[in-house]
Formats: C-alpha cells, structure tokens, sequence
C-alpha cells in the first residue's frame, strides 16, 4: 500500500446540493494531512465518507487499500475516529468510557486493561480514571475522545475539528498529544478552520472551499507560492495609483474593504518606499500566513463569510 488515502473524483449531494465536488487528494503514510476551510466548506462531508459513515455520491475512494463502497466493515476496524461532536457516554467513568468501546473491537479483556492505563498516562488522564465524563474539563474531553479512538491501536487516526471551543492552553495539550503520535508513525486526518492549528501540525493540507479544492501542498510552501514572506496592510486613504509605483517590490496584492494587502519578500524595503510616496493612516508589516493564502483565493477571510468583497490582483 503505497497511500493510506487515494480519492479521485470524489462527489457527495444531499438531494440537490452538493458538498463535495469532483475532488482528488491522496494521503501517504505517517504524515498529518489537513483540510482546511470554513464552515460548509466540505471538509466534514470528506471525512465522513472517509470513514465510511456517509456513503460516496460518486468518484471513487480507497483507504487502507480497500474500496470504501465494498469493504467499509474491514476499513473501520483499522480507524480511529474522533467525531466533532462529544459522543462520549456521561454515565460511564473516563476509565469505563475506554473499556467498553474496546469491547466493540473485540479486544480481550486483559489487554484492554492494559491499552486503558497506558491511553490515560499518555494523555494525562490518570488522575481521573473514577471521574465520571461530565465533571470532565472540554480539553479532557476531548483528550479521552482522542485516547478511546487509539484503543484499537488503529493505522488512521481521523480527528474533526478536534479543538474547537477549547481554551488555548487546552488546545495547546492536545497538539502536543497530536504530535506525540505523529512521532510514533500513526497517521493523523485533521480537519479544522483554525490556521495556527493547520500551520503547527500538518505536513500537507488541501484548501477547501465551497465543495472544491482550491490549492494543496505543504503550508509554508503555499505561502510562499502565493504571498511571498510578508505583508504590508495598508489604511484607507492609499489609492490604487500608489501599486503601480510599488513595481519590483511586491509579488501581488488585494483591496479589502477599505484596506490594501501588498504582498512582498522585503518587507522594509517596501515600507520605505510607501512611506516615501505616500502618507497612510495605518502601516502594518506582519508575516505572510495560510489566512492569506485563503483570502487570495477565495476573496473572503476564513472565519468571516460573506464579509467584506476583495478585488483581486497578481
């Protein structure tokens, strides 16, 4: 097995609308992959299909190198899933919480004990083996959801908007937990609209807005080919004359509301020039991010749909 993940043409449709259109994507092993997008971007509807608890409208989609149309029961038993909503059972303890999802997997008895106590030390849940799920933090909750999904010791861990809502000291916990795991060749599918989350932990990731895939590839190298090392923002009273006078020190630029985002690798270099030619009511130099990438590409922030229309530049 070459890819953990082959999708080509991948479709899904709920009646007249389509979530997923015609993507293609490969995840390869031991690596961290990420979909990154807005709400309704698609990135759920992907997942679900990838884990085969939605069916696949059309396209084709292989993981583990089994067709998820017809060996759905055998690719299950080799995932690991954490689901964005908390599933876990509020009756039960943290440490029961483990033992009888293991029990679903057919795990004896014996090891499951095992697995459990090795699942809560790694993820600092020991303390709290008796506590029973709802007097739980949202970080340890969703560290356990993390931990019960590692008990079948599975070859795809999938995890869907695993930090949101989390403060970020909690968020932070649970990166190192991802990492860790990252280290010990499990191979991880993130889904998530937080940027730093995207940037800290995934070796490759694909944008996904509208159903479509808009760009993939490694972050830094995606910031790069798009942006450039650095942006310079802009106040309201810069005028579209100033960006002629800018050629040679900017790789592209945006109009966003009444703001202007010039791309550039020489970031000090550009500021003098602009404050040279004009003055502005606000000058921000900052390094370039995936936020940018996306707004380029989409003409719209990330978490802010609908707000604030971008003419687009190169």
């Amino acid at each position: 097995m070459d890819n953990v993940i082959e999708a080509r043409g991948l479709v899904k449709r709920f009646g007249d609308f389509t979530a997923v259109n015609g993507i293609n994507f490969i995840v390869r092993p031991r690596e961290c992959f990420g979909f990154l997008g807005p709400n309704g971007a698609g990135k759920t509807s992907t997942v679900k299909m990838i884990y085969c608890h939605s069916p696949v409208t059309d396209g084709s989609l292989k993981v583990l190198g089994m067709d998820v149309t017809k060996e759905a029961r055998a690719i299950k038993r080799r995932l690991g899933v954490v689901a964005q909503e908390d599933n876990l059972d509020p009756d039960l303890t943290v440490e029961q919480n483990l033992l009888v999802f293991s029990t679903y997997f057919g795990i004896p008895k014996s090891e499951a004990g095992e697995r459990t106590k090795e699942l809560l030390d790694f993820f600092g849940l020991k303390e709290k083996a008796h506590t029973q799920v709802d007097k739980l933090s949202g970080g340890m909750k969703r560290r356990l959801a993390i931990a019960r999904a590692l008990i079948n010791k599975p070859d795809l861990l999938i995890l869907d908007e695993p930090t949101t809502g989390l403060d970020p000291q909690a968020r932070h916990l649970v990166w190192q937990r991802l990492r860790k795991l990252k280290e010990q060749g499990v191979t991880l599918i993130l889904t998530t609209h937080y940027l730093d989350e995207a940037s800290q932990l995934c070796d490759r990731l694909v944008i996904m807005d509208r159903g479509q895939i808009l760009e993939q590839g490694e972050p830094k190298e995606l910031v790069a080919r798009h942006i450039g090392k650095e942006v310079l923002e802009l106040g309201s009273a810069v005028c579209h004359d100033l960006i002629p006078q800018l050629a040679g020190l900017t790789s592209g630029h945006q109009v966003v509301g009444e703001a202007l985002f010039l791309y550039t690798n020489d970031g000090q270099a550009l500021l003098r020039k602009v404050q040279e030619l004009r003055e502005t009511n606000r000058q921000y130099l900052r390094p370039a991010s995936l936020e940018d990438v996306f707004l380029k590409l989409t003409g719209r922030g990330l978490h802010h749909e609908g707000e604030n229309e971008v003419e687009h530049a190169d």
